[in-house]
C-alpha cells in the first residue's frame, strides 16, 4: 500500500507539485496578494535563466566586450538584467533580512533596462507587503528548482504552462466576486476554435491576464500557422492585472500593444482607430454605473445605435467591439444571459444589430464554468460579413455560404465534465463538436452537411427571430423533444425566488397577526 501511495504521489502533474510547494508557504497572505509574489518570482527565474544562457553564448562567440550590451540580448528576445536583478544574486541573498527590498530593486531595474517591460512589473511591492524574510527566502529556493524545466527542449512552453496553471489556481482560490483576471482556458479554446484567428489583428478590450492572446497563439501553432502573421492589441483597467498580462505575454514571447498604462476602455480608449480582424473577450458581467448619465452620450462607438444605459455595460462592451471590427472581422465574446432578452434600450440595440446582420451565432453555456461567478453565460459570435465570400487561411481556400439574416443557435448546457469538485470544463470532444457544427453551417464544401439537431442546434431565419421579438434566447428556437425547454430558466428562477419571498412575507405577516390576537387575550406566546 505504501508503495502504491508513493507512486500515486509521484504521478502528480508537474504544475500541481510546484503549486503545492509554493502554496505551502503562503501563510497569512491573501491569494489576491500572494499571486503577484509567486508569479513575479517565476518571471524573475525565467528571465534570469535566459539571460545567463545568452550571456554564455556571447562569451563563447568571443564577444566578451558586448556581454553587457542590451542590444545583444534584445536581438534574441532576451531581457538584459543588471547584476542585482539576476537570479543568482537573489538566490545568494535569499536569507538576508532585506531580501524583499532586493527583489523590489531587481524588478525596478529590469524595467529600466527593457522598454517592453515598462509598467509590467510590481513596483515597491515586496517591501510594502510585509512578507516574512524567511518565507520569501524559502519561496525563492522552491522556484530555484525550475532549472530542469527551463533547460528542457520545450522549456519556454512549460514555464508558460506553469504560469497559466498558477493563474487558474489563484482564480479558484479567490472564488466568487474575485478572480476576474482569468478566463478559464476551456472557454478561450472554444472561442479560438470557432473564430479561428489564423492571421491579422487580434483585440481584447478587457484582456485580464492575457489568456485570450496566449490561446490564440496556441491555436495558430497547433494549426501550423505563422505567429508573425498575428498582431495583438489589448487593454486592461486594473493596474495589477495589467502587470500580470505583461508578464504572461513576456514569458510566452508574445509582443503585444496593451497601451502605455492600465486604462478604462470606455473613458480612455487606447486603440480608438483600431480595426481588428478578430476580437476575443470576456467583459465584466452586468457592470453597473460604467459611465455617468451625461458621459459618452455621443460617443462615436455608438453611431447608428442608441446610447447604452448607465445601469448595465453589456451593450456598451458589445458596441465597442462592433466599432473595432474590420470589414470582414469576427468577434467571439462572453456575456451574462440577460443580454439575450433584455428590453428597453438594450432590446432596441439588439434588434438593430440583428437587422444589420451582425449576429452570426449564439452558444449558451453550462453553469459553473467560471471561478468568479456561477451564473449562466452565453458565447456571442458577431461577423461583419456573413455573405458568401472566399478567404485564404493557412494556404487553404475557404468558401463561405451566404447566411444573410440567419443565426445559428447552439446549446452546450448538457456538455462538460466535472472539474475541481464544483466547476465544469469542456472536453476536447465538446469543443470539436461545437466548432465542427458551426463551420459546417458556415462553409461550402464542408466535410459534413449541416442539419438542425433537437436539443443541440438550430439555424433560425430573420423572420423567425423577428416573430419572437428579436429575442436571442436559444431555447426559443432549438427543438426539445422530451422536456420543456421553452422556458428561460434564469428568468424563471428569478420569478420563483420572488414568489417564494412573497410567500414567506405573507407567512410572517400571518404569524404576527396570530400573535397579536393571543396578546389581546392576555396570552404570552411565541411562534
Amino acid at each position: 500500500m505504501a508503495k502504491n501511495a508513493q507512486n500515486k504521489k509521484e504521478a502528480l502533474p508537474m504544475e500541481e507539485v510546484l503549486w503545492k510547494a509554493c502554496d505551502a508557504l503562503r501563510g497569512s497572505i491573501e491569494p489576491s496578494e500572494y499571486k503577484h509574489v509567486v508569479l513575479s518570482l517565476i518571471f524573475l527565474k525565467y528571465a534570469g535563466f535566459h539571460f545567463e544562457k545568452r550571456r554564455q553564448e556571447i562569451i563563447a562567440d568571443g564577444l566578451e566586450d558586448f556581454v553587457d550590451s542590451v542590444e545583444f540580448y534584445a536581438a534574441k528576445n532576451v531581457f538584459y538584467l543588471p547584476e542585482t536583478s539576476r537570479w543568482l544574486y537573489l538566490k545568494e541573498n535569499a536569507k538576508q533580512p532585506d531580501i524583499a527590498s532586493k527583489v523590489d530593486k531587481a524588478l525596478s531595474d529590469i524595467e529600466k533596462e527593457n522598454k517592453p517591460l515598462q509598467g509590467a512589473l510590481p513596483n515597491n511591492y515586496y517591501s510594502s507587503l510585509g512578507i516574512e524574510a524567511e518565507k520569501l527566502g524559502s519561496l525563492i529556493d522552491k522556484i530555484d528548482g525550475f532549472d530542469d524545466i527551463l533547460a528542457s527542449a520545450d522549456g519556454n512552453d512549460i514555464i508558460g504552462r506553469v504560469y497559466e496553471y498558477f493563474l487558474s489556481k489563484f482564480a479558484i482560490k479567490e472564488g466568487k466576486g474575485k478572480g476576474e483576471f482569468y478566463t478559464p482556458k476551456t472557454i478561450v479554446n472554444l472561442i479560438a476554435e470557432m473564430i479561428e484567428p489564423y492571421e491579422g489583428k487580434i483585440y481584447d478590450p478587457c484582456c485580464g491576464s492575457g489568456g485570450m492572446f496566449v490561446q490564440s497563439m496556441k491555436f495558430v501553432e497547433s494549426h501550423h500557422g505563422n505567429r508573425r502573421m498575428v498582431s495583438v492589441y489589448g487593454q486592461e483597467y486594473t493596474k495589477t492585472t495589467f502587470k500580470l498580462a505583461k508578464m504572461n505575454l513576456a514569458i510566452r514571447g508574445i509582443a503585444a500593444d496593451l497601451g502605455d498604462y492600465a486604462a478604462n476602455t470606455f473613458t480612455d480608449d487606447r486603440h480608438r482607430e483600431l480595426k481588428a480582424d478578430f476580437i476575443m473577450a470576456n467583459p465584466p458581467f452586468n457592470q453597473k454605473d460604467w459611465r455617468a448619465d451625461n458621459q459618452l452620450t455621443d460617443d462615436e462607438r455608438w453611431t447608428g445605435y442608441d446610447t447604452p444605459p448607465t445601469s448595465n455595460a453589456n451593450y456598451g462592451w458589445i458596441l465597442n467591439m462592433v466599432s473595432k471590427l474590420s470589414d470582414n472581422g469576427v468577434a467571439g465574446f462572453i456575456l451574462a444571459n440577460g443580454a439575450l432578452s433584455a428590453d428597453g434600450i438594450e432590446g432596441a440595440i439588439r434588434r438593430k444589430m440583428i437587422e444589420n446582420d451582425l449576429v452570426e451565432s449564439i452558444v449558451i453555456l453550462p453553469r459553473n464554468l467560471f471561478y468568479s461567478t456561477d451564473i449562466s453565460v452565453t458565447l456571442w459570435i458577431l461577423n461583419k460579413n456573413k455573405k458568401g465570400r472566399a478567404v485564404s487561411r493557412n494556404g487553404e481556400e475557404i468558401h463561405y455560404r451566404d447566411r444573410k439574416g440567419e443565426i445559428l443557435f447552439i446549446d452546450m448546457r448538457q456538455m462538460g465534465e466535472p472539474f475541481e469538485k464544483k466547476y465544469v470544463r469542456f472536453t476536447d470532444e465538446d469543443i470539436k463538436k461545437v466548432a465542427r457544427t458551426y463551420h459546417n453551417w458556415q462553409r461550402e464544401g464542408a466535410s459534413e452537411s449541416y442539419a438542425n439537431e433537437p436539443e443541440f442546434c438550430y439555424s433560425a431565419s430573420f423572420d423567425e427571430i423577428k416573430a419572437k421579438g428579436f429575442s436571442l434566447v436559444p431555447s426559443k428556437y432549438i427543438e426539445f423533444v422530451n422536456r420543456d425547454e421553452t422556458i428561460d430558466y434564469d428568468i424563471r428562477m428569478k420569478e420563483l425566488q420572488s414568489e417564494l419571498a412573497d410567500i414567506l412575507r405573507k407567512e410572517a405577516e400571518s404569524r404576527a397577526a396570530v400573535l397579536e390576537v393571543f396578546k389581546s387575550l392576555g396570552y404570552a406566546i411565541e411562534l
